[in-house]
């Protein structure tokens, strides 16, 4: 594929956040937007068409152009999954953007459909997997493995050898100690200290983190 041309799934505010980084801070050039037909509102978003997503081979072809998904972690991560995996059955590659204002070491394992924002530390012996978000000035700590589909909000803190299983959400100023495993689909409440492992679909806040009695679906479906 001997191009740099990428589309980028959205019309919200993330999608546009993504959209600046990659115009300012990549050598990604982004040339259209698309989402559902049924969620299209306007026809140019950010200066660019907004396409039918169920169409958009009719115009770009899979094999000339790559996608970017920065969705949210609504229903516990799933949204932004599901575009992911439909996007890949049908032959897209997609781009990861790392900020240059980012600590990261060249080595660094990092999977597809990623971004890491400005900031962020990314220690050796990390692996991030597919699907991950990272925002600004998160911390993820040596050997941190960061299973597909997971969201890691600002400033979070995740210590050494911390396993944070698929589409988990870490909230803004949350803190995750050393070697815990963070249990698939576990929604860590801003501000929250976790200092045991979690259980899946498990919602957890305070410090140290308690687990409340709803699952992280119900908490991310608002």
């Amino acid at each position: 594929m001997n191009t740099n041309q990428v589309i980028i799934f959205g019309n919200q505010p993330l999608a546009s956040l993504a959209w600046y980084c990659l115009t300012h801070d990549s050598p990604w050039q982004v040339v259209a937007f698309t989402v559902d037909r049924a969620y299209i509102n306007a026809k140019i978003h950010e200066g660019l068409p907004m396409l039918p997503f169920e169409r958009l081979e009719e115009t770009h072809d899979p094999a000339r152009i790559r996608l970017l998904i920065p969705l949210g972690y609504r229903h516990i991560n799933g949204l932004r999954m599901q575009k992911f995996n439909e996007a890949r059955q049908r032959g897209y590659q997609f781009v990861s953007y790392i900020s240059s204002r980012a600590s990261v070491w060249p080595d660094l394992q990092i999977g597809e459909n990623c971004m890491v924002y400005e900031h962020a530390i990314i220690q050796p012996f990390a692996h991030i997997g597919d699907n991950v978000i990272i925002r600004s000035g998160v911390h993820v700590g040596h050997h941190n493995v960061v299973d597909d589909h997971c969201f890691i909000g600002a400033e979070a803190t995740l210590a050494g050898n911390v396993q944070l299983g698929e589409r988990c959400f870490v909230g803004v100023n949350a803190t995750v100690i050393d070697n815990l495993r963070i249990a698939e689909r576990t929604f860590v409440g801003a501000g929250a200290v976790v200092i045991k492992n979690t259980e899946p679909d498990g919602v957890y806040a305070g410090n140290p983190a308690r687990k409340l009695e709803h699952s992280s679906l119900e908490a991310t479906s608002r």
